[in-house]
């Protein structure tokens, strides 16, 4: 099959310190690959795949968020998509919805994930406007908003099954990774390692507009000798902090559409204890591969008792539900279904 996969330019793909939407887009293209489909992606320049690259911008775009202005590389990245689409059987897009007025008059057969949240008032024009826009979730929950729009399926993400080592021993410490912002949650993951007089390593990267946030809310909190603040990680120091982590902390606010990170953590055999909220649970299967609290109090009993949970049945868990072989078929069998109707 020639598929095309449509990145977001944001990051590099795979990116080089946070980001999920890239890095799924690379884990499921070099999937695709491995499997002997002929994939393009469309993506920076400094992304590395064994697709073809298609860039639009010579790198990332997030350092320059604010000083240049992004969307003149996202229309030169949706006119390469128009030119080359004859020559796929299906176009995969991942930008959002940037995309939405150019797929009107696209003869190719065309898919759009949505990686985000979709509770925001100003999507329901706009979703009523592009009705016949086929889309993915990746998790239920997230599509409940929109539950009358035009959903193909959902398609939990997947992880490379060599990416994470299964670790059978627990350490003595909590870990939180990810983003320092109000919806995180990083204050509750505080509170949680401290009522349970256990340290706790926090990997997260704060972006420019969480800045105001960290410093008047958070910084203080990470004075406790218990507390170590690590700042954000790659692929490599993140595979080390969660590998004998005695839990991940994931004490969300939000809708979070999926969370990648709790799998990650279930493929080194780490529990999650994580809020009842959004995706959570869909992902967590509890007394299995964690527990699903939906207050602080639940959360410290929660973790006083994480280490009845097996981590062999956490690795278990990820192999049988998250791996990126299982994420790709998912989405073969909708790029399938799409050509057919086409």
């Amino acid at each position: 099959m020639r598929i095309a996969q449509v990145s977001p330019l944001f990051e590099s793909v795979p990116p080089k310190g946070y980001g999920g939407t890239e890095r799924v887009i690379s884990y499921l293209t070099e999937e695709l690959v491995r499997q002997g489909h002929e994939v393009t992606l469309f993506a920076t320049a400094d992304s590395i795949t064994s697709a073809r690259l298609v860039p639009s911008v010579e790198r990332s775009l997030r350092a320059q968020m604010l000083s240049r202005s992004w969307l003149a590389y996202d229309a030169i990245q949706m006119d390469k998509v128009a030119r080359q689409a004859r020559h796929f059987d299906i176009i995969h897009f991942h930008t959002d919805y940037l995309h939405f007025p150019l797929t009107e008059n696209l003869a190719t057969p065309h898919v759009t994930t949505l990686h985000g949240r979709l509770d925001l008032p100003e999507l329901v024009p706009l979703f009523e406007h592009f009705s016949t826009c086929p889309m993915v979730s990746i998790s239920n929950s997230q599509r409940e908003p929109l539950a009358w729009a035009n959903w193909c399926g959902t398609v939990y993400h997947g992880l490379p099954p060599e990416l994470y080592s299964f670790h059978p021993e627990a350490g003595k410490y909590f870990v939180f990774l990810g983003r320092i912002s109000p919806e995180k949650r990083v204050d509750r993951a505080v509170e949680i390692a401290l009522a349970s007089n256990t340290p706790l390593y926090v990997a997260a990267k704060v972006d420019k507009a969480d800045e105001a946030y960290f410093k008047e809310e958070i910084c203080r909190l990470f004075e406790h000798p218990l507390i170590h603040y690590i700042g954000e990680v790659d692929e490599l120091q993140k595979h080390a902090l969660l590998a004998q982590a005695k839990a991940l902390l994931f004490p969300i606010d939000w809708p979070e559409p999926f969370g990648l990170v709790m799998i990650e953590a279930f493929s080194c055999g780490v529990p999650v204890i994580a809020y009842s909220n959004g995706s959570v649970p869909e992902i967590i299967e509890e007394g299995v591969n964690g527990f699903i609290v939906h207050n602080q109090q639940e959360a410290i009993q929660a973790a006083s008792h994480v280490g009845k949970i097996e981590r062999a049945k956490c690795r278990a868990s990820f192999e049988r539900r998250f791996t990126a072989s299982h994420m790709a078929e998912n989405y073969l069998q909708i790029y399938q279904r799409l050509i057919s109707r086409a």
